[in-house]
């Protein structure tokens, strides 16, 4: 233990591991301040990943009722922020599933009496199209360019987060930019370059 009353024994000190225990033995007011601690992040994240505002908040939700149901089996051998970062991007790949199956149940008939209709950049506007062009590359390769380019993390704590190695991260992003380029190389003339 240190000074402050830490315990150094193990690699890293997280300040949500005081909250965590707290909440492990019953402390529901300590639940409140974790989440109201991580509700920006989360949120940010959601809608980072997925672009649908609609959504947000009972992906929130969902995000930390699954937190409190599985709060006792976090084993403190990474950081708390890492933990949730993981629960909140596979629950934003669940809408996505949900969102594909139901997309597959639309109709052929229904496609043919109402066309998509294609926006231009003015109606939209820049980061509209800038998001979905993001929302096209692979998740291996989203991911890592949203937590270094939008949460502004580190390579290195990119890598813990999506336990991957450092040089990995690296190339993934640079792949990602470099996909990103050629997505949006025909839209240039509407993005206004």
């Amino acid at each position: 233990m240190n000074e402050k009353g830490q315990n150094t024994s193990s690699e890293f000190y997280d300040e949500d591991f005081e909250l965590i225990k707290k909440i492990q033995k019953g402390d529901n007011g300590a639940f409140t301040e974790l989440v109201l601690r991580h509700k920006d992040k989360v949120r940010n994240l959601i809608y980072l990943t997925l672009g649908d505002v609609d959504y947000i908040d009972d992906i929130s939700q969902d995000v930390f009722i699954n937190v409190f149901k599985k709060i006792n089996d976090f084993r403190f051998e990474s950081k708390f922020t890492t933990w949730l970062y993981r629960i909140t991007v596979n629950k934003c790949r669940d809408y996505l599933r949900k969102k594909k199956v139901r997309s597959i149940f639309t109709t052929l008939q229904e496609e043919i009496h109402n066309p998509p209709i294609r926006m231009r950049a003015e109606s939209i506007g820049i980061p509209q199209i800038v998001r979905n062009a993001i929302e096209r590359l692979p998740d291996k390769l989203r991911e890592p360019l949203l937590l270094r380019d939008i949460e502004g993390l580190s390579y290195k704590e990119i890598a813990e987060k999506l336990d991957t190695e450092v040089g990995t991260i690296k190339s993934r992003i640079f792949r990602a930019r470099e996909s990103l380029k050629i997505i949006l190389e025909p839209l240039q003339k509407d993005l206004g370059y």
